[in-house]
């Protein structure tokens, strides 16, 4: 427990104050966010914002991390350096992205192939390492081949093949989530704060009923509850690291933004949420959790997916009676609808922190209860 508060406590002390520093230097080097023309009117006057914040997120949560192991003298586990390098690798797909919107002055940066393509390299790394008997610990790997909700389900096991593709689409699919989400000033950063929050709790829940403690009679663990997560105390103390990291960030990008996170860190976090979700067998659950992502995500595929099917088929626009070029929302994702609508974006962010609340609180409602039901 210690080296949780520790790590979140140094995390949050870094970003806060490297933040600062960043905002600085980004100025100075001219390291500022290119705008969408088609986005809201109200978002030109951000253009020129230092952006690449990502950096000091990531920065803080690494830094954070091995110091609480240095001060407690514990060795990272392989479930750490699983995530770490998730964490990091996706970060610098991010990078490279921001960077090339930057050198070029245009608000695209990386084609989506490119883009892509590096996001499926790491995650298919990761897959294959989580996944191998190479990091097996008394015949535990840091991953496992079944599917999960809120522990591994026996009956859905997949082949090795099979497990490694699901990965890659939980590590691409929330990586891209958490992307579509960084739109308005504060609201991926503040969202990930309850969700990475959450992901702490639920490791140091998993760490206090572990399986390998059920043959301990004062330990009060049972096997019908037990959890087989491999390394969740050290899960956690990056958890919190990166809730603290996010949370030191936030104070400089809720609105009036003074820097963004930028494709570094929306991508870096998005696939720390994806490794926690695999690491600890709750694949499933961050579908909760992590619900205002997915709604957001859903909206873009509406949009697209309505606009695209009105323009190609006469058939689709006669059964749902629309126009070729159909548009289900104003604009997407879905946070920019409502700016549209003339919301304003202070509105818009917290009304979606609070949906984020409600989604968390749910998902932590639901695993407590199903540990409950087993008792």
């Amino acid at each position: 427990m210690r080296a949780i508060l520790l790590g979140g406590g140094f995390a949050l002390l870094i970003s806060l104050l490297g933040t600062r520093v960043a905002i600085k230097q980004f100025t100075r080097l001219g390291y500022g966010q290119e705008i969408r023309d088609d986005g809201p009117t109200t978002h030109h006057t951000k253009r020129g914002t230092p952006t690449m914040g990502g950096v000091v997120i990531i920065a803080a949560s690494v830094i954070g991390y091995f110091l609480a192991k240095v001060i407690t003298l514990t060795a990272p586990s392989a479930s750490a350096w699983l995530l770490l390098y998730l964490f990091v690798g996706l970060g610098a797909v991010g990078f490279l992205d921001d960077f090339i919107k930057i050198s070029k002055q245009r608000s695209l940066g990386l084609r989506s192939k490119a883009k892509m393509i590096g996001q499926t390299i790491i995650a298919v790394s990761f897959a294959a390492l989580a996944l191998s008997g190479f990091l097996e610990r008394n015949g535990e790997s840091p991953a496992s081949e079944k599917i999960s909700f809120l522990r591994d389900i026996d009956w859905l096991r997949l082949p090795l093949l099979l497990a490694i593709v699901l990965i890659v689409v939980i590590v691409t699919g929330t990586s891209n989530a958490v992307n579509l989400a960084d739109g308005l000033d504060g609201l991926a950063t503040g969202a990930c704060v309850m969700v990475f929050g959450a992901y702490t709790l639920v490791n140091i829940w998993q760490n206090s009923q572990l399986c390998s403690r059920v043959d301990d009679p004062a330990s009060g663990v049972s096997g019908a509850t037990c959890y087989t997560a491999r390394d969740p105390l050290d899960l956690a103390i990056i958890a919190a690291a990166i809730t603290g990291a996010c949370f030191g960030f936030l104070w400089w990008n809720a609105s009036p933004a003074a820097i963004f996170m930028g494709d570094t860190g929306s991508l870096a976090l998005g696939g720390a949420l994806a490794g926690f979700a695999v690491l600890t067998r709750t694949e499933l659950l961050l579908l909760v959790l992590g619900g205002l992502f997915v709604v957001i995500t859903l909206s873009v595929m509406l949009q697209v997916g309505v606009f695209k099917a009105s323009r190609a088929s006469g058939l689709f626009r006669r059964v749902f009676r629309v126009q070729a070029g159909h548009r289900v929302f104003r604009i997407a994702p879905l946070h920019h609808h409502f700016e549209m609508l003339g919301w304003d974006q202070v509105t818009v962010v917290v009304r979606f922190w609070i949906i984020t609340g409600l989604f968390v609180a749910t998902g932590l409602g639901i695993f407590y209860a199903e540990w409950v039901a087993r008792l």
